[in-house]
């Protein structure tokens, strides 16, 4: 959430910082309703003075007189009922007018960051780097033949038990996945991150705190009757697991890797990826998030990278790291790094994790502060998958095919799983 003192004292600022996003935003509206709060402030705090004053004016003219009911005692009395009757009128009307404007400014995306670069949409990406060996041979086969072929999963039949979009998996299938969630969550835990699991039914107040409310409502399942949705994303309930708190200062930066399942609708992608564990509605992933000192956030940004990073480095999978442009960062987003993993049979890179540095933006939404030479400060939280573990799955089956239709597995991995190769049973 953006600064209301900001949006009132800077509304061109505002309006500049969020058209690098690539569109134009007129905020005039939002910025009527900040001055008109600041001025009911002015005024509440106006009658709260002089009622104070004439209340100590009251008690000094009982004091004095014999007759508590004089008539100038009495005119003083019906004049603080009247300023208390004004300040609960303003009150109440400030009620209104601070729910009004919260509605308005949880409509309104971060800042992008000044390093970021500046493009409409993915086009404009900038690539960092690259790292491995991209596999590039004829006959290659996609990882839902491969897994087709050796029984890992299924697709066909879930769309009885659920609809389309949703998958099972089998043998080797379920023990990959399986084998894939703890080896990231050993990995992650040894790097000085603590583990949780937490629940996947999630309210709207968490989904409004990290940013996935009220803008992408069709994109979640929602439980209308218990006022609860589907976690798209462990990064929702680790926000929410510190909201309304003043953290420490000196437990910072807190830094927390959770296994979840995460369910989207993927509103407005039907017909891409159609086939396979690309884009499904339910998966499993292992986020990463952090708490930090807002005067180190830039270099949590490079380390919860590196940590995604390190997962693919581990499994020996190729990938390429991209600097995100301001038109495609996402909502909550200041400045973003995507992992992308390349997948020999489309030859492309894809996007594999998402690390992204939201500044204050979620802990404003949340109310998630710490102190620093007796102020409170709201704190940054970054957040990236470490990593998505399907498409983990879907890069190391076609990265590691084998001409006589066996899989090899990453050594890493290996203990894990416990054996070298994927074969037909």
């Amino acid at each position: 959430m953006l600064d209301q003192k900001l949006i009132r004292e800077n509304p061109s600022s505002v309006e500049e910082n969020l058209s690098l996003r690539g569109k134009v935003f007129n905020i005039s509206h939002i910025h009527e309703l900040t001055v008109k709060k600041k001025e009911i402030d002015i005024e509440i705090s106006n009658l709260q003075s002089e009622s104070k004053k004439l209340s100590k004016l009251i008690g000094q003219e009982i004091s004095k007189s014999l007759n508590n009911n004089s008539q100038e005692i009495n005119e003083l009395k019906n004049k603080g009922n009247k300023y208390r009757t004004r300040i609960s009128e303003f009150e109440e009307e400030k009620r209104i007018l601070d729910n009004n404007l919260y509605k308005e400014i949880l409509s309104l995306p971060n800042f992008p960051s000044k390093d970021a670069p500046i493009g409409e949409d993915e086009n404009n990406n900038v690539v960092i780097k690259t790292w491995g060996d991209p596999l590039k041979k004829g006959n290659l086969k996609s990882h839902w033949e491969i897994g087709e072929r050796l029984n890992l999963f299924d697709s066909t039949k879930s769309t009885k038990i659920s609809k389309s979009r949703f998958i099972t998996l089998i043998g080797n299938g379920a023990k990959l996945e399986r084998a894939l969630i703890n080896f990231m969550l050993d990995i992650h835990t040894k790097n000085g991150y603590l583990e949780l699991i937490p629940p996947a039914l999630v309210n709207s107040e968490s989904l409004q705190g990290s940013g996935q409310l009220p803008k992408f409502s069709k994109e979640s399942f929602n439980c209308s009757n218990d006022d609860l949705w589907l976690s798209p994303t462990a990064e929702v309930p680790l926000t929410a697991f510190h909201k309304n708190e003043i953290i420490d200062f000196k437990l910072l930066p807190i830094k927390y890797v959770a296994y979840s399942p995460c369910f989207r609708r993927e509103a407005g992608s039907y017909g891409r990826d159609t086939k396979g564990l690309i884009r499904l509605h339910q998966f499993n992933k292992v986020e990463l998030y952090w708490f930090c000192d807002p005067c180190k956030s830039l270099e949590a940004h490079k380390s919860i990278t590196s940590d995604a990073e390190s997962i693919l480095k581990k499994l020996n999978l190729p990938y390429r790291l991209v600097d995100i442009c301001t038109g495609d960062l996402g909502f909550s987003s200041s400045r973003t790094f995507d992992l992308e993993v390349w997948l020999p049979s489309s030859n492309s890179y894809r996007e594999i994790s998402s690390c992204s540095n939201c500044l204050d933006f979620q802990a404003r939404r949340s109310s998630i502060r710490t102190k620093t030479n007796k102020k409170n400060q709201y704190i940054h939280t970054l957040n990236g998958s470490g990593l998505a573990i399907g498409r983990t799955m879907a890069a190391i089956l076609e990265n590691g095919q084998q001409t006589d239709g066996s899989v090899k597995l990453p050594d890493a991995l290996v203990p894990y799983f416990g054996s070298n190769f994927i074969k037909t049973t």
